[in-house]
C-alpha cells in the first residue's frame, strides 16, 4: 500500500465514520499486527507502528536477547544479536523491522476483516458515549428500514431501533418519514443498534408537553402523574407552584393550541388534563372525569377505592371497554371499583342484612360497621378486636364477642350455601309456567288428573 493510499484510507474513515484520527491509526496498526501474526506465526511478538513521516505502517518483531535460546519465536541468542550490533546485552529487547510487502493475500484479507470489525466496535463505542446521557429525552430521526417488525431509525450519526413492542398499533410509517420518539435505553449491543426508542412510553407524552408548555420547562407547572393507552387516550395530572398560574389552562393553551400540538404529534391520541390534588379522594374524583362521583369509600388496607356514581353516569365513568377507569387507576395508583347508586344501595341492603345476623350487634352498630366499609360477616370475623372496638366505641371484650359471633355467622352461611348446592337450583314461578305451556296436551291432561 503506497503512502497516499494509506493516508487516504485513514482520512476517509475519519470523515465518514466520525472516528478520531488516532483511533483510526490504532485500528490500522491492530489490523497489521493480526495480519503479520497470521503470516509469520501467532506466538511471535510483533508490533505495528504507524510512521507519519513515511505514511506507512512498520512491522517490528521483538525478541529478548538471552544466552540460551529456548523459544526462537521470542528469543535470540547473544552472539546472533551482536552480529547486528555489538552493544546488545542479555535481557535487551531486540527489534527487527519486517517486510510488510511479504504478508501476502490471505494476511491482507485478515487485515481487512480486522479493520472492518474494529471500525464497527469504534462506532458502537462512539454511539454509546454520545447517547448515554440522553436516556429519557426526545430524539428525532428518519425511518430507514424495517427488520422483523422493528423500525430502524437514522439519527444522522447513528442508528436506533424502535422495537415492535414500543410501537403504537395505530401508527404506520414508511422509509423516509420523520419520527420523534422517547429514548428508552442505551445498550452496548454487539450487532443491533444501541439506541432503543419508544413511542408508547408515558415519558414521550410528558416530554412533548415540556416542549410545548414553557411553564413546565421552567418548573412552574409540574406533571405529577401520567397514564396512557397509546394511540387511544391519555390522562395527565398537573399542579402549579404559583397560585396565580392555572396548571390545566397552561397545558391547554390559547384556544387549545398547546394540547393540540401534542395531540398532533401523537397522531390523534385524546388527552385529558386534570388538576392534581394531594387528597386521594379529591384526586380520584378529578381522575374519573368526565363522570360525576357522589361518594368515595377508601380502604387503606387494600389500597382500594369504591366510587358511587349516578345511575346514568356509570357507562361514562367506566369508559369504552373500561378505558376511563383503567387510566384513572393508573394515574392515581389506586385500585378502583365503580358502582351506580342502585347497585350500591342493593349492596348496602345485603350488607345490613348479613351484619344484622351477628348476635351482639345492635341495629345502630350495623350502620356504623357499614359506614366503616364492612359488608360481610367474614370481614368482621377477620378483624382485630382493637379495630372493632375503635370503630364501635366499645371495650375490647365486647369487640371480641362481636368477632366470635361473626365467626359463627360465617359458619352458618357456609352450611346454608352447601345446602343450596345440594338441593340444586329452584325454578321460579315464571320458569314453571313456561314449562307448563310447553307440555303436550296428553301430558297436561295427565298432570291435571
Amino acid at each position: 500500500m503506497i503512502i497516499s493510499e494509506l493516508e487516504r484510507l485513514i482520512d476517509t474513515i475519519q470523515k465518514e465514520k466520525s472516528i478520531p484520527r488516532d483511533v483510526v491509526i490504532e485500528i490500522v496498526e491492530s489490523a497489521m499486527e493480526a495480519a503479520a501474526k497470521k503470516k509469520f506465526g501467532m506466538t511471535k511478538d510483533i508490533e505495528a507502528q504507524y510512521n507519519p513521516d513515511l505514511g506507512e505502517v512498520e512491522l517490528i518483531e521483538w525478541r529478548t536477547v538471552c544466552d540460551d535460546v529456548e523459544d526462537d519465536d521470542i528469543e535470540i541468542g547473544l552472539e546472533e544479536a551482536r552480529e547486528q550490533d555489538p552493544g546488545w546485552q542479555i535481557g535487551d529487547s531486540y527489534g527487527k523491522i519486517m517486510e510488510a510487502a511479504s504478508l501476502g493475500r490471505i494476511a491482507a484479507q485478515t487485515a481487512k476483516q480486522v479493520i472492518i470489525q474494529k471500525i464497527r466496535d469504534a462506532e458502537r463505542e462512539l454511539t454509546f458515549n454520545e447517547f448515554k446521557d440522553r436516556k429519557g429525552e426526545l430524539i428525532t430521526g428518519i425511518v430507514r428500514r424495517f427488520e422483523k417488525g422493528n423500525i430502524i431509525v437514522d439519527l444522522n450519526r447513528a442508528e436506533a431501533i424502535l422495537p415492535r413492542r414500543e410501537q403504537v398499533p395505530t401508527e404506520t410509517y414508511r422509509p423516509g418519514d420523520r419520527i420523534q420518539a422517547f429514548v428508552l435505553d442505551i445498550t452496548r449491543a454487539t450487532r443491533s443498534p444501541q439506541v432503543v426508542l419508544s413511542r408508547t412510553h408515558p415519558g414521550l407524552l410528558m416530554k412533548l408537553f415540556e416542549m410545548e408548555v414553557p411553564e413546565i420547562y421552567e418548573g412552574i407547572v409540574r406533571i405529577e402523574a401520567c397514564a396512557r393507552e397509546p394511540g387511544h387516550r391519555a390522562k395527565i395530572a398537573v399542579s402549579s407552584t404559583d397560585p396565580d398560574v392555572d396548571p390545566v389552562g397552561a397545558c391547554v393553551g390559547l384556544k387549545g393550541s398547546r394540547v393540540q400540538a401534542v395531540v398532533g404529534e401523537l397522531r390523534g391520541e385524546a388527552i385529558d388534563i386534570i388538576p392534581w390534588h394531594p387528597d386521594p379522594a379529591r384526586f380520584i374524583v378529578y381522575a374519573i372525569a368526565p363522570a360525576n362521583v357522589t361518594r368515595v369509600y377508601i380502604d387503606e388496607g387494600t389500597h382500594t377505592m369504591e366510587l358511587v356514581v349516578p345511575d346514568d353516569q356509570l357507562a361514562k365513568a367506566i369508559g369504552r371497554r373500561g378505558q376511563n377507569v383503567r387510566l384513572a387507576a393508573q394515574l392515581t395508583g389506586w385500585r378502583i371499583d365503580i358502582y351506580n347508586e342502585a347497585k350500591h344501595a342493593e349492596m348496602l341492603d345485603k350488607a345490613r342484612h348479613e351484619l344484622s345476623r351477628i348476635a351482639c350487634v345492635a341495629e345502630q352498630y350495623v350502620e356504623v360497621l357499614v359506614r366503616a366499609g364492612f359488608q360481610t360477616a367474614h370481614e368482621v370475623a377477620d378483624s382485630e378486636a382493637t379495630e372493632i372496638a375503635a370503630i364501635l366505641g366499645v371495650d375490647d371484650e365486647f369487640a371480641a364477642n362481636v368477632i366470635s359471633d361473626a365467626d359463627e355467622v360465617v359458619g352458618q352461611l357456609i352450611m346454608e350455601e352447601a345446602d343450596r348446592r345440594r338441593r340444586g337450583p329452584v325454578p321460579d314461578e315464571a320458569e314453571v309456567a313456561a314449562a307448563d305451556d310447553d307440555l303436550p296436551a296428553e301430558a297436561e291432561a295427565a298432570s291435571e288428573e
